[in-house]
């Protein structure tokens, strides 16, 4: 089957399923996803009907200021990546936007066609796109699902709406919060589901992008033994000086069960002593480490990062610094007794006291 045949029939399954949920009230149908015919049934139920018009309107700018200055290092965060996609989709009708976590429009690509008024009426930083506004959307759909979706022309509720097709993704915090969506929009297009891979794809690298902003003193890649490390495709997890968890991403938070079972110290998870942790990353070492789970995963460590550009390790004084931190803690649990002290550290006695020596003469 052609192309434009695949086209004519998907939308045609489309408008069937509009008639049973719109029409008749089902609230399934096999033509769509449930999300889909849920958040239809959800708009109807709000007073909206398919022929309304759709003003695209703008928040208030006491809103829009309010809502670009608590996501300022989200936005920043965020631009690199915007760039790169502007070069993947470069040549389709699609372009890139990014809204906080209730809709608003925060960012977009650049390069877009603003001639256009389809697509200037939704690529205006402070356009409420949240479902409440604008109906059942990919941006509200990925808001609520927490996943990665497509919406397809009359997927959207809408008339005004049945023009755009959709790709979109959630954006994370360190605290595992969606902040808000990445969102890959084009107008008349035919199907592309595969941009809800890409759409994917780039929230992981913005989601990272944001986490490495925050400030810490101890970054760890994570990964499965004999998988390759050094991407997006890594768990990243921050600790402070004392091992405290301030944040990790995603993939950090499924291969460390740390949404099911929150914790607060890198001891909670790693079986071995924190001192190793510290000493791996000042060799830049990668290791294989034992979980309390009795998994084993890949470790990569790497200190203090600059927070604005996080490609640059810490100063040899703050590396120093570190290591006097941890040093001191464990002396001072260890009520002075440095052999104590070694063993919690996982070095031998000797290590111990040549450092002991140097910060000293420092």
């Amino acid at each position: 089957m052609n192309p434009s045949t695949l086209s004519v029939t998907r939308l045609n399954q489309i408008e069937q399923a509009r008639q049973e949920v719109l029409s008749e009230g089902s609230p399934t149908t096999p033509w769509v996803p449930d999300w889909v015919s849920q958040s239809w049934l959800r708009c109807l139920q709000q007073g909206m009907q398919p022929h309304f018009e759709v003003g695209f309107d703008p928040l208030s700018q006491a809103q829009i200021n309010r809502t670009l200055d608590q996501n300022h290092e989200f936005v920043q965060a965020a631009r690199p990546e915007l760039a790169r996609l502007g070069r993947a989709i470069a040549g389709t009708s699609f372009f890139a936007l990014i809204t906080d976590a209730n809709g608003m429009v925060v960012d977009t690509s650049e390069g877009i066609d603003r001639q256009d008024k389809r697509i200037e009426a939704i690529a205006r930083v402070g356009v409420d796109l949240s479902e409440n506004a604008v109906g059942t959307t990919a941006i509200s759909a990925a808001l609520s699902t927490r996943k990665p979706v497509w919406l397809h022309r009359g997927e959207h509720f809408f008339k005004d709406t049945s023009v755009y097709s959709c790709a979109g993704a959630p954006l994370w915090n360190g605290m595992g919060e969606c902040i808000g969506m990445l969102d890959l929009t084009g107008v008349m297009s035919q199907e592309r589901p595969e941009l809800m891979h890409l759409a994917e794809l780039s929230a992981r690298s913005i989601s990272n992008a944001l986490l490495l902003r925050q400030p810490h003193h101890l970054l760890l890649r994570l990964n499965w033994p004999g998988r390759l490390m050094g991407d997006d495709h890594d768990g990243l997890l921050l600790l402070d000086d004392e091992g405290q968890i301030l944040g990790a991403n995603l993939l950090a938070r499924d291969m460390l069960n740390l949404n099911k079972q929150p914790q607060s110290h890198a001891s909670d998870l790693f079986a071995i002593p924190m001192g190793l942790l510290f000493d791996a990353a000042s060799h830049a070492n990668t290791m294989e480490v034992p979980l309390w789970s009795g998994l084993h995963l890949h470790v990569q460590a790497g200190l203090q990062f600059d927070c604005q550009n996080a490609t640059q390790p810490a100063t040899t004084g703050a590396l120093q610094q570190i290591q006097s931190a941890v040093i001191n803690k464990a002396i001072a649990h260890a009520k002075g007794n440095v052999a104590q002290a070694a063993k919690a550290l996982g070095i031998s006695r000797a290590t111990l006291y040549r450092k002991l020596a140097r910060k000293t003469s420092h």
